[in-house]
């Protein structure tokens, strides 16, 4: 089986959905299942440096990979999202789908513009989609009206959390899988033994809540810890400490690092702190910090309240910077608790979200597409909780 995998974004930058493809393109292959990603790039160079305020990636994308062109900056759903629109990426597209002729396409965001209505446009074959987004979107009306007739084209629905499956069944009516989005466990780690480091990953948007632990964060640095901030844009953040008026004292802005590096960053750390304000479909980051042993402080909002128990982590009120502190001090002065809770992260992770486990429930979704057969369930997670 030859499987295209179908992202709008750019892979010269990191994000929740790219991340999802690339494992769930490993976990694939693993199996057996040869696969293609078609997704945007952006090379370093003085043209991707006018259309994109931060540094992406450097060097060429891995095997496997094929790019149909670059990508800008286009905000939507409280994020900054990085979409592919390009004039060569229809030509590009076109062609790398005819060279390649894929048993199936896997459209990740299926609405989002512009390669994945494309895909759906022009490929021929069975078409699986996943659907990420929740909540409100300022411009999927636009999108139905234009293209949203090309949802039809999909013969297998997946969305990867409830919140997901009930923005998307708003607009695309169908019978949808539940496949949460999966993790790749670290072969060996120790919830106790852990540095004083509180770690957040994230981009520097919005909806993800960075000002709010900013906030917290004089009262947790006098009790010892220190913070690690991952994923946002060093000028940025800085920034935003000075609008703040804080100094970097006891903070540690470490911009993008690839996956090795964030495992060990989470393996080292006693939380992760995820101070999101909503429009969270899932939080992969969690269940990334789970499968490192690491118990999660995250806002109480829908998509994180699916994946944060009581034996995993705490929630605290989104956007409120007292009860994080307070939340974040009371779980790390109680070191047995906060271990207990990073071990019982890590059985979570390996049973509910373990890539091994959904990558063969996705291919259940891929030849019951070639068989024409219909999906049995509404919501069947993969695998059961």
């Amino acid at each position: 089986m030859k499987v295209g995998i179908v992202v709008p974004y750019s892979w010269s930058f990191w994000g929740g959905v790219v991340e999802h493809a690339e494992a769930q393109a490993r976990a694939l292959r693993a199996l057996g299942v040869e696969t293609r990603t078609l997704i945007g790039h952006d090379p370093p160079g003085s043209l991707s440096r006018l259309l994109h305020p931060r540094q992406g990636r450097a060097g060429p994308p891995p095997p496997g990979v094929i790019p149909v062109g670059r990508s800008v900056i286009v905000p939507g759903n409280g994020a900054l999202s990085n979409l592919v629109l390009s004039p060569s990426t229809l030509p590009r597209l076109r062609y790398t789908l005819a060279r390649e002729r894929f048993d199936l396409l896997h459209v990740h965001e299926p609405l989002a513009p512009m390669l994945a209505p494309a895909a759906l446009a022009l490929y021929q074959g069975p078409v699986v989609a996943t659907f990420h987004a929740a909540g409100p979107s300022a411009w999927r009306s636009h999108a139905l009206r234009l293209w949203g007739f090309l949802l039809d084209r999909i013969d297998v629905r997946i969305a990867v959390s409830e919140q997901a499956l009930r923005t998307a069944a708003a607009y695309s009516k169908g019978r949808y899988e539940l496949i949460p989005n999966g993790v790749e466990l670290p072969e060996s780690v120790d919830p106790g033994g852990r540095r004083d480091h509180v770690v957040f990953v994230g981009r520097h948007e919005p909806r993800k809540g960075l000002p709010v632990l900013l906030r917290a964060w004089p009262r947790l640095r006098r009790a010892g810890l220190r913070l690690r901030v991952i994923g946002a844009d060093p000028l940025a953040v800085r920034l935003l400490l000075a609008r703040l008026r804080m100094s970097e004292d006891g903070i540690d802005v470490l911009g993008f690092v690839d996956d090795r590096r964030l495992d060990e960053e989470l393996a080292a750390a006693k939380l992760l702190v995820a101070p999101s304000l909503g429009n969270e479909s899932f939080g992969m980051v969690l269940t990334r910090a789970f499968a490192c042993a690491t118990p999660v402080v995250a806002s109480d909002i829908d998509g994180y309240r699916e994946l944060v128990t009581s034996e995993t982590g705490m929630l605290t009120p989104a956007g409120d910077p007292e009860a994080l502190a307070e939340t974040v001090a009371g779980l790390v002065a109680d070191e047995v608790a906060r271990a207990r809770r990073g071990e019982a992260a890590r059985k979570l992770a390996a049973a509910r979200y373990a890539w091994p486990e959904l990558a063969a429930g996705l291919v259940a979704c891929y030849e019951r597409a070639l068989d024409g057969t219909p999906v049995p369930t509404r919501a069947a997670r993969v695998p059961a909780g």
